[in-house]
């Protein structure tokens, strides 16, 4: 089974692959990135393109991304919330099933404490895809953690559709 993680953002939006057979396995992850200078439609028709891009290249069996839990601020919700939206229409259009995570239900499956820091994280991604190095990029390694937090969901939400 092929996971595609997705941390969403308009500017930065990072991307996670992992294979799950009997072990988990890195196949890619980055971000996707959009020009401060373009407008917000032709940001998220970039973010759009490459992500279809991703998902023909890649074949994932099922699309996970972060759900917006809280937020801060307003303006920063509403941005992610439409880069969320550009990313729900690129899997439903092909036909793949998503999953959505909270920020603490993916620290709670990665790290074994839902408010776990950044950096737990990414060393916790590090280790359970047997890495060399953690991802530099916060988004990149949220990604994969939310790839990694949808592996060890997937039991639980099928014997849970069978009860």
């Amino acid at each position: 089974m092929i996971i595609l993680g997705i941390d969403p953002g308009t500017a930065t939006t990072g991307y996670g692959l992992i294979k799950k057979e009997k072990a988990l396995e890195l196949i890619d992850y980055g971000c996707i990135k959009t020009s401060k200078k373009l407008s917000s439609p032709e940001r998220l028709k970039e973010l759009y393109n490459q992500l279809d891009d991703l998902i023909k290249k890649y074949k994932p069996d099922i699309v996970a991304v972060e759900d917006i839990f809280f937020f801060k601020n307003l303006k920063t919700a509403i941005k992610v919330s439409e880069a969320r939206g550009v990313i729900l229409l690129a899997a439903s259009k092909l036909n793949i099933p998503v999953v959505e995570y909270t920020p603490l239900q993916v620290k709670q499956a990665v790290v074994g404490y839902g408010r776990a820091e950044k950096m737990q994280v990414q060393k916790m991604v590090k280790v359970l895809l047997n890495l060399k190095e953690a991802p530099k990029s916060d988004d990149a390694a949220d990604a994969l953690a939310i790839a990694i937090c949808c592996v060890h969901s997937i039991p639980l939400t099928s014997f849970l559709k069978k009860l």
